[in-house]
């Protein structure tokens, strides 16, 4: 699929108005894509778990309108956000070539997290991914027989889905990179790779290989370190990979890596899945640490976690580990088959380095739904 596949060439102007909603899941990457080139395209290619219980739920209401502006309002957790509406134009503005109703419309995006907003846990991924979704189910209802989701839906409903969530999944994309990750479950990739069938910087695709049993039901806890907004946005942060010392290096790293985590997912092999894993969440701060001008996002407590899981490890013989996403709080990543264990060490151990004692217990999930 190109970027002309999914410009939408008719809309049926009748329909004055309606409501949509969608539930998205958040996602956490296992290689981790940072720096990106125009228009949301990445650098290198990624590879997330979606997750099932942080999840974003979006229900937007539209209305037909006079006049030629956008027009939308933005609500999060019921009461008017401004803060939102920058970016939300700004999203606007890019995906209106390939939505080109929204001019016609006025949008009320009424929004709320299940998880602490800017904490780290992509609520940029569940959010844009949520009002993507429901910009598409609006093209559904808009959409003209001359229209590609009209000719997918005469092949077969399974067509039909396919350029749905593929579509959806491009649009978040243009809102937030990795939004695009959280469309399907439970293994997505974005990014061109030669050794991944059909993936594209354009959208993620799912992981369709036979994933091992050792990575059912597989956990993740976040460990809420910091609930603050982060000291650095993602934005700047991605550009500061511009003229990085170690970018080309960097990006060879993650498809190499994206190549060997491939094979581990069909085999199993937990303890090259952890190696993986833990290098590649302390070389995205490596590559925060070294740019210019340089920032550090992990706090104390960050590193007192992940010293604990490498002396539980060696105690143990645990198959626990940690990621990070570019923030200070620690993602726990374990078989489901260790969760009660996991659980209680936590508890005695863990605990005392969350922001007020807080985590947050998550499942791999399968991606967002329609409600």
């Amino acid at each position: 699929m190109t970027e002309q596949d999914f410009i939408l060439k008719g809309f049926d102007t009748s329909v004055e108005n309606g409501k949509v909603t969608w539930e998205s899941p958040s996602n956490i990457a296992l290689v981790k894509y940072w720096g990106k080139k125009k228009n949301q395209i990445p650098e290198n290619p990624s590879i997330s778990f979606t997750l099932s219980e942080c999840k974003t739920i979006t229900e937007v209401t539209f209305s037909k309108k006079e006049g030629n502006d956008f027009s939308f309002e933005v609500f999060f957790e019921g009461e008017a956000n401004e803060a939102f509406k920058p970016k939300i134009q700004t999203f606007f503005e890019r995906i209106e070539p390939y939505v080109p109703f929204l001019r016609q419309y006025h949008f009320k995006i009424e929004t709320k997290n299940t998880f602490p907003h800017s904490s780290g846990i992509a609520s940029s991924a569940s959010g844009m991914s949520a009002l993507a979704l429901c910009l598409m189910s609006i093209e559904e209802q808009l959409s003209v027989t001359q229209g590609l989701v009209a000719e997918a839906a005469r092949s077969g409903t399974e067509k039909s889905n396919h350029y749905f969530n593929q579509k959806a999944s491009f649009l978040a994309r243009l809102g937030s990179g990795s939004a695009c990750r959280s469309i399907e479950g439970p293994l997505v990739v974005w990014g061109s790779h030669e050794e991944i069938e059909h993936s594209s910087d354009l959208y993620g695709v799912k992981f369709n290989e036979n994933i091992h049993v050792n990575f059912e039901n597989y956990k993740d806890t976040i460990l809420l370190v910091d609930k603050g907004e982060k000291q650095v946005s993602s934005t700047l942060g991605h550009n500061l990979m511009h003229g990085h010392p170690f970018s080309e290096r960097r990006f060879e790293q993650a498809h190499n890596n994206l190549s060997e985590l491939a094979t581990i997912l069909k085999n199993g092999d937990l303890d090259q899945f952890i190696n993986i894993v833990e290098s590649e969440a302390l070389t995205l701060h490596a590559m925060m640490m070294t740019s210019s001008p340089y920032f550090i996002l992990m706090k104390p407590n960050t590193l007192e976690i992940i010293n604990s899981v490498w002396n539980y490890r060696a105690k143990t013989g645990s198959k626990l580990c940690f990621t990070l996403d570019a923030g200070a709080n620690v993602h726990l990543l374990y078989p489901d088959a260790e969760a009660e264990k996991v659980l209680d060490f936590i508890k005695t151990e863990l605990v005392a380095y969350c922001q007020n004692g807080h985590y947050i217990c998550d499942t791999v999930g399968y991606g967002a739904k329609h409600l």
